[in-house]
């Protein structure tokens, strides 16, 4: 999981901020989407407005992410899709739109610069909490409760579960974009074809796993060189490569402890130390790669699961699918499956989804004055159907499934559209396919062919939603969080590799040792500050 950078984006945020404040579509086979807009009228479901609804004209400004793929002779400002946003807006609600264009790599940095500046656009956005946070705590933002109330009918219908985090003593400060195809943040994969010349079941159970690790350790059905029953990584930002398998040893009594010790804080919950404990049992048995620690980058991790000697590992849950497919086509028949066995003390699995919520969409405390032109600008992006024309044109067609078909690169460019048209779909993936467990899974079929067919699909999805469970989130960040949270965090995971790799009669020791620095660098005030707030809320 990686994380925002909260301590250094929230001091500069702080400054920021105090400166401010002084300034569902018919699917069908080759079908098109939006029939009536490809052919140039723009009128769809649900986008149907009265005179009365226009309003006076209003010229609202829009960040927008630069890649640097826009199509020749186009810019990310101005280009086929942009100009159809501007038509649409000004046909509608009497809404002129101009985007203001921010590099992808520094966006938050320039969004930093534009705030405190007075310069921001009238809608900007950002993925880091921190950033939203201090700025809404600081007055940087307008308070669109309002305007939410009068012209957020299809937020509300569309995209209500993620708007909880826009939320700060009970004002609406963010409109929160809303995540698409539901997914688990991290899920194992095991190689069947090693299972099956080993005539072992698929295992379901931590034990099943282990006597599966030692069974590749000890006879190598691959008949490969090195060969590495657990892979991992030494990534330092990101608890991927154990948090499931830890986690399982921790049991949350009640909401206040899922979120005191939430995903980040999981590895220090009670119990947890057993599940790491554990994990230094099987690596001191060279169950788990000898030097994996060192492998910040992750280059020998990907080339042993590229080379074909693991047997088993966690990561981010679609992010290997093109090791996978590499590995399908050198050996010439299916290898990896996804595979669930990290059982709780009662049995049962806990999979962490992520949250619904993803980027924070905010106006600047400058622009409040157009606060409901916002609003209504997002709660058109916020109809299933509009958002689907945005990332997909209101050219494209769809499959048998009922999933939107994507144009090439060259196809685009063609048509004077950029590459990544997902940028300017700023509220909603939630569209009407992303609900459809057989459009997914044709979807996935379609998108990685190497990986599996629609069977090998089919498993996944179901594989991955067992134990389906998300921690309680709010909006709030506290001051230790802030002063002490990114620090911390990069600390954790650092203590998870050290016991993990220390002989085993080091461990009980250098627990201590470690534990004690975390405590020192602010973990317990973070955890008090935590469950403190949890006590204000319910």
């Amino acid at each position: 999981m990686k994380k925002a950078r909260l301590l250094k984006s929230c001091m500069a945020v702080f400054a920021a901020a105090a400166l401010v404040t002084g300034c569902g579509s018919n699917a069908g086979k080759e079908t098109t989407a939006a029939t009536t807009a490809a052919a140039g009228g723009t009128e769809t479901k649900a986008e149907a407005t009265t005179a009365a609804d226009k309003g006076e004209e209003v010229t609202i400004k829009v960040m927008v992410w630069d890649r640097g793929d826009a199509a020749p002779g186009t810019t990310v400002e101005k280009n086929t899709q942009t100009e159809w946003i501007k038509q649409q807006m000004k046909e509608k609600y009497n809404i002129n739109v101009e985007y203001v264009s921010v590099p992808r790599s520094s966006s938050d940095d320039k969004l930093n610069i534009m705030m405190s500046g007075g310069s921001a656009p009238d809608i900007v956005f950002t993925y880091n909490q921190g950033i939203f946070y201090n700025f809404a705590q600081n007055g940087g933002l307008a308070d669109l409760t309002q305007a939410y109330e009068n012209y957020g009918a299809d937020i509300k219908k569309y995209v209500s579960d993620a708007q909880n985090m826009g939320q700060l003593e009970g004002k609406q400060l963010a409109i929160m974009k809303q995540r698409g195809v539901e997914s688990p943040r991290h899920t194992a994969f095991i190689r069947k074809d090693w299972l099956d010349k080993l005539g072992m079941q698929m295992p379901k159970t931590k034990e099943e796993l282990v006597a599966y690790l030692e069974a590749v350790k000890e006879k190598n059905p691959g008949g490969v060189d090195n060969v590495i029953p657990w892979a991992m990584s030494g990534r330092n930002d990101t608890e991927k490569g154990y948090l499931n398998f830890v986690g399982s040893y921790v049991n949350f009594a009640n909401d206040k402890d899922a979120y005191v010790y939430s995903e980040a804080y999981t590895a220090v919950a009670p119990g947890a130390v057993d599940g790491i404990k554990k994990l230094n049992e099987l690596y001191n048995k060279g169950l788990i790669s000898k030097d994996f620690a060192t492998d910040t980058q992750e280059d020998i991790y990907k080339a042993q699961l590229t080379a074909g000697n693991v047997g088993f590992y966690l990561d981010d849950t679609e992010r290997t699918f093109d090791f996978i497919s590499v590995l399908n086509q050198t050996l010439g028949n299916s290898t990896f499956a996804p595979v669930q066995c990290f059982e709780l003390s009662d049995g049962s699995y806990r999979t962490t989804f992520e949250q619904r919520y993803g980027m924070f969409v905010m106006v600047p405390k400058t622009s409040e004055k157009k606060a409901d032109a916002c609003m209504k600008y997002l709660n058109w992006q916020a109809d299933p159907e509009v958002a689907e024309n945005i990332v997909y044109t209101t050219e494209h067609k769809r499959d048998e499934n009922g999933v939107p078909l994507k144009f090439s690169d060259e196809e685009l460019y063609a048509k004077g559209y950029p590459k990544t048209l997902d940028d300017l779909n700023i509220v909603n993936l939630a569209m009407d396919w992303t609900t459809k467990k057989e459009s997914i899974v044709g979807k996935w079929a379609k998108d990685y062919p190497g990986v599996g067919d629609t069977n090998w699909f089919s498993n996944f999805y179901d594989v991955r939603s067992e134990g389906k469970f998300r921690y309680p989130v709010y909006s709030n960040i506290s001051q230790a969080e802030s002063d002490y949270g990114q620090n911390v965090e990069n600390m954790m995971i650092e203590y998870v590799y050290k016991l993990i790799s220390c002989t085993p009669d080091q461990f009980d020791a250098l627990q201590k040792t470690e534990y004690d620095n975390l405590v020192n660098a602010g973990l317990q005030k973070i955890l008090d500050a935590r469950a403190e707030y949890f006590d204000t809320i319910k």
